[in-house]
């Protein structure tokens, strides 16, 4: 990796930290109650939905009512999602005329939504209306990362509260999520995207005459190119209210693309500008979490602790994908051409440094959009983004997953750190007991066996024509499939087709599966720590804001995903690394 590199990184580093702390503490302010700023602005308009859906949002609720009003949103949006795609062909604002979904593909899509993972098995400009892609998706892009959020603050208040069995109230947390938090940050991210060039309009597709019609080029050979005979030709160019949902899709961690080509294509990400402030989006609200939560427990050490292990992997993980993407091709070694680092499905706007550090950045969150194809990465290159993922998406993660997974990380080192001692482990004064420990088991187990197991499916009975390379890039294609499903992430390899029934239908268990599997256990957590007293500390007791500490919840990170991943991976992209040379 060379200084540019370096320097990119280190610059978008220091970018988001200086940016996540403010956020991070009006974050904490809005779920305390507390004067933010918007109060006099949003407060009515707070009170109002509450009056209208018959909501008390003073009755807070233990762990069980939590989850249950929780699942029953989403099995909600589910069935209004899938609802919408199968009917849009006789709903308004289809200006394109498109049918209603294939059963398969709008339930795969419902899932996928409603889980956060945005994983689309379908081309977004020609399958979904403008009614569908505003009405069903972006309503789900705040619905899921609002959820995601009110989990953490649940888990953060059954950190620092005592002897109770409440965890708040989850419509509150989830109102207050979208409406203090996302719907802000979205529109002054919107309104940029649009200065920049990103459309904004109910208008569904523009002529545009081709500025070169190359004559020269046959019509019998390629149709869509003019003869010479023939009048210079015109492209159908697809237009929608793009800006809104690019904004909501990269501050949410929801991924995903208005287009089938998603931030690659000029009118989701047109600048430099753009793609530099989509990338912050992408990572800002996991970040400042990690300040709500410090602010939360009364002690901003372990929000930094915990702060310092997701930048630090982040980091070490974006050094190694910039370096494989900044060498050129061993293939091309000794052959007597110039040889540079491959822009093989790279857009030369972008670079292979800002197309790498952008990999990095979707794989560590909970987020799944990309600026360039990763099929088209290095074999390495795109190993790196795809161990991100497999290590659960706690590096910054999802909006306020990739918080609630990390501090399940936190529970099992501070477990681990126990047995080494002997000692009872703790965790902010809050006990350690086999109860927590079997559901951070749950939670830390469940994502790499849903990775493997699905692979292993879609290598035995999978459809054969899935893979668009054979060998071992066809694996790396099955198991990054896997690896982002199996972790609400949504990212693919380009080379994947994944519109048959098998691939719909076991990606949309693996999404489901994934999203509350794990949730449920961590509310259990949460409840259960909320209810323990809060322990002083002693001098045995292992100090969590510590460098000792960030080093052990690294290491236990780490340890999970490698060993059990390593296999897989030498299968796929390590083997096919070695057959370049």
């Amino acid at each position: 990796m060379n200084q540019s590199n370096l320097l990119q990184l280190l610059f978008f580093l220091a970018v988001l930290l200086l940016s996540s702390w403010p956020l991070g503490r009006y974050a904490a302010r809005v779920y305390q109650g507390r004067p933010c700023g918007l109060d006099m602005l949003l407060g009515p308009v707070e009170r109002l939905l509450y009056r209208i859906s018959g909501v008390d949002a003073s009755r807070e609720m233990d762990w069980k009512t939590y989850a249950l009003a929780m699942l029953g949103l989403n099995a909600l949006g589910m069935l209004c999602v899938y609802a919408l795609e199968r009917l849009q062909g006789a709903l308004p604002l289809n200006p394109l005329h498109l049918p209603g979904v294939n059963p398969f593909v709008a339930v795969n899509t419902a899932v996928s939504f409603a889980t956060n993972t945005n994983w689309q098995a379908y081309a977004g400009e020609s399958t979904m209306s403008i009614l569908t892609q505003m009405l069903g998706l972006a309503v789900q892009n705040f619905l899921s990362a609002a959820t995601g959020m009110a989990v953490a603050v649940a888990c953060i208040r059954g950190l620092a509260r005592r002897e109770t069995a409440q965890l708040g109230n989850f419509w509150q947390d989830l109102t207050r999520s979208v409406l203090y938090i996302l719907l802000p940050l979205s529109f002054v991210l919107a309104l940029v995207l649009i200065w920049q060039g990103v459309p904004q309009t109910f208008t569904g597709q523009v002529e545009a005459a081709w500025l070169d019609p190359a004559p020269h080029v046959a019509s019998s050979t390629s149709p869509d190119i003019p003869s010479p005979d023939q009048p210079p030709a015109t492209q159908t160019i697809i237009l929608g209210p793009v800006a809104s949902q690019v904004a909501i899709k990269q501050l949410g961690t929801n991924g995903g693309g208005y287009f089938n080509v998603n931030s690659a294509h000029p009118f989701e990400n047109p600048t430099p500008l753009t793609n530099l402030l989509e990338m912050l989006a992408i990572l800002l609200i996991p970040a400042a979490f990690c300040h709500t939560f410090g602010a939360m427990v009364g002690d901003r050490r372990q929000g930094l602790a915990i702060l310092a292990a997701m930048t630090i992997l982040f980091a070490g993980f974006a050094a190694l994908t910039l370096a494989a993407e900044s060498v050129p091709n061993p293939a091309l070694s000794g052959i007597g051409v110039a040889t540079a680092p491959s822009l093989e499905g790279k857009e030369v706007r972008f670079g292979a440094a800002g197309s790498a550090l952008w990999a990095a950045a979707t794989t560590a969150a909970s987020n799944g959009s990309v600026n360039a194809m990763h099929d088209s990465f290095s074999p390495l290159g795109g190993m790196w983004p795809m161990l991100l993922m497999q290590l659960g998406e706690v590096v910054f993660g999802g909006v306020g997953s990739g918080l609630y997974g990390m501090l399940v990380f936190a529970v099992v080192t501070v477990f681990v750190a126990g047995l080494m001692v002997g000692r009872t482990p703790e965790y902010c004064g809050k006990k350690i007991e086999p109860f927590e420990t079997k559901m951070a088991a749950l939670v830390i187990l469940i994502p790499p066996f849903l990775c493997l197991a699905g692979t292993a499916l879609a290598a035995a009975i999978g459809p054969a024509d899935a893979v668009s390379n054979p060998g071992p890039h066809g694996f790396s294609q099955m198991l990054y499939g896997f690896s982002s499903m199996g972790n609400n992430n949504g990212s693919a390899f380009a080379g994947l087709t994944a519109t048959s029934p098998f691939w719909t239908i076991a990606g949309a268990v693996a999404m489901f599966v994934s999203r509350y599997w794990l949730i449920v256990p961590v509310l259990a957590l949460a409840g259960s720590l909320a209810g323990k007293k809060r322990l002083a500390q002693g001098p045995g007791t292992l100090p969590t804001h510590g460098a000792i500490f960030v080093a052990l919840l690294m290491v236990v990170v780490l340890v999970v995903g490698a060993l059990t991943f390593v296999p897989a991976l030498a299968l796929g992209p390590v083997a096919e690394q070695l057959a370049l040379f």
